[in-house]
């Protein structure tokens, strides 16, 4: 087998974590692959933690990323409630809270990302709440009762999926964002407020355009006021105003850092030997001839398995297009490319039918496209992001036009 005698330490008992261990036993290596995770669970997905998992429709095992006995099995030394406190590059080795030092041949970091907290004054009361955990989402989960009045901060992809939960559970739901609507910086303005209608549909009090100036109450949030002085009685408040890369191990140990661990298209970092995968990775993208770090369950799905291939000595570029899914209430979707910025948005289809696809054009050619409420689209869709060529807004707008013929058909390359 290969590896044999070799140690890989895994820095983050997350999905990246998980998969990039179960990658290398796959692969054939024979070494020790150790995991180490501060949490006191064993890996799971994050997605279900806004969704299913809580509205209490799906238990933990659902989430988790392996049934519990899969590590024993494959010779996994999965370390809960253990955090790695040092990195030493130059000896090869973490040191645990512990005080243990654990040597390794090769490390990947997949430390994940922390919620941003907000700084305003009652922002520490009982009852202000963030969701990256499971233990986040059991605590939100017992303030979600039908008699809750819930203010949540931030109209992100936490936000809205939090608030659509909340709805979808009985409780009174406000949402504060400073936006003009729900998602604009990823989706721009035009689709934005087709989420703005859906939860207008479903009877939460949207408040865009505004900031927080306070959260109130004594000893536990009994409102929010806003910039504009309005206040909501709340007595939950989730704040969903964005994450930042978990990087102050990589930082201390002199890896270079910006917006996250910087990557290579291996997903190797300045210092040879050492990688990093998922929401901490800062990854060059040869597609797109620039770095990109993706907050999203698809890059930690996939990035995991790739570090560890790279890990092993196979030469592996890691070039997936990015790629999301929400669901909200009845809509679900996906979003396949990126779009940073984008000069046109298309629509093809209803969106008051809950059936529909958009795209996103930069410079004619599709940047982004997104489905929802189909999907048998996906295939296409990224036959058209992989073009890359110019193509007609008005084609792509009629449900008559086959989507992979556009694809097809969509002019000459650009030089």
């Amino acid at each position: 087998m290969q590896g044999t005698g070799q140690t890989f330490v895994i820095v983050g008992a997350s999905l990246a974590g998980a998969k990039a261990a179960e990658a290398l036993r796959a692969e054939g290596f024979g070494g020790r692959v150790v995991l180490f995770g501060e949490e006191s669970r064993r890996p799971y997905e994050r997605p279900p933690l806004s969704k299913e998992y809580l509205r209490g429709e799906k238990d933990f095992d659902a989430a988790a990323v392996h049934p519990a006995d899969f590590y024993e099995e494959h010779d996994i030394e999965l370390h809960t409630s253990t955090p790695v406190v040092e990195i030493d590059p130059a000896g090869r080795a973490v040191t645990l809270s512990s005080g243990e030092r654990v040597a390794y041949d090769r490390l990947l970091l997949t430390t994940g990302a922390a919620p941003r907290h907000l700084a305003v004054d009652g922002a520490d009361l009982d009852g202000v709440l963030y969701l990256r955990t499971v233990d986040d989402a059991d605590r939100l989960r017992r303030g979600l009762t039908s008699e809750a009045q819930v203010a949540v901060i931030g109209a992100g992809w936490i936000g809205a999926e939090v608030a659509a939960s909340a709805r979808q559970l009985g409780a009174a739901v406000s949402m504060v964002e400073l936006y003009r609507v729900p998602l604009e910086r990823v989706l721009g303005a035009e689709v934005g407020a087709i989420y703005r209608d859906l939860h207008a549909a479903h009877g939460v009090d949207l408040h865009f355009g505004v900031g927080v100036e306070a959260i109130t109450g004594r000893t536990s949030v009994e409102a929010v006021r806003l910039s504009d002085g309005t206040v909501l009685p709340a007595d939950v408040v989730v704040v969903g105003v964005g994450v930042l890369p978990r990087t102050e191990l990589a930082e201390a140990a002199g890896l270079v850092v910006d917006n996250g661990v910087v990557v290579d298209e291996h997903l190797q970092t300045s210092v040879p030997g050492i990688f990093a995968a998922g929401d901490v990775a800062n990854a060059h993208h040869p597609r797109y001839g620039t770095r990109i770090r993706l907050e999203h369950w698809s890059a930690a799905l996939n990035q995991g398995p790739a570090a560890a291939r790279s890990m092993l000595g196979h030469d592996v570029v890691y070039d997936r297009t990015p790629y999301f899914f929400s669901d909200q209430y009845d809509l679900g979707m996906e979003y396949r490319g990126w779009a940073p910025d984008f000069d046109q948005v298309v629509l093809r289809g209803d969106p008051s039918s809950g059936a529909f696809l958009c795209f996103w054009l930069r410079d004619s050619q599709v940047a982004a496209a997104m489905n929802a409420g189909i999907w048998d689209a996906g295939d296409a869709l990224e036959a058209l992001l992989r073009a890359a060529r110019p193509i007609d807004a008005a084609s792509l707008a009629d449900p008559d036009n086959d989507l992979a013929d556009l694809a097809d058909l969509a002019g000459p390359p650009r030089p």
